[in-house]
């Protein structure tokens, strides 16, 4: 699969569950301490996020998206074995009942 720099919120829940079947690991990374409401994110915290296996998904979001966006090479630099992308938008954007729904569930 080839990574985007940004993934909207639908992409974000669309991709990891798919990602996710493949064995994959997608983590929402909060980069402002500041959780999104219903949803399961860890902190920015680089010497715990380099223990997830090789080839894992960091999304990075701040509130905006524009901050993780501008530094979206720092981060794949730091963890040049996973995949680095930003949340379009950020938490302001981040519908906490948005959810998928799926013919086959």
């Amino acid at each position: 699969m080839s990574y985007p720099d940004e993934w909207t919120q639908k992409e974000f829940l669309e991709n990891k569950k798919k990602l996710e079947k493949e064995g994959i690991e997608v983590i929402l990374v909060d980069t402002i301490l500041s959780p999104i409401d219903k949803a399961a994110s860890v902190v920015y915290n680089p010497y715990e996020l380099a223990k997830y296996p090789e080839g894992s998904v960091f999304v990075f979001y701040c509130d905006s998206g524009k901050a993780t966006l501008d530094r979206l090479n720092e981060y794949k630099e730091k963890f040049p074995q996973h995949h680095c992308i930003s949340l379009k938008g950020g938490r302001g954007y981040w519908r906490k009942n948005m959810m998928l729904i799926d013919d086959n569930d």
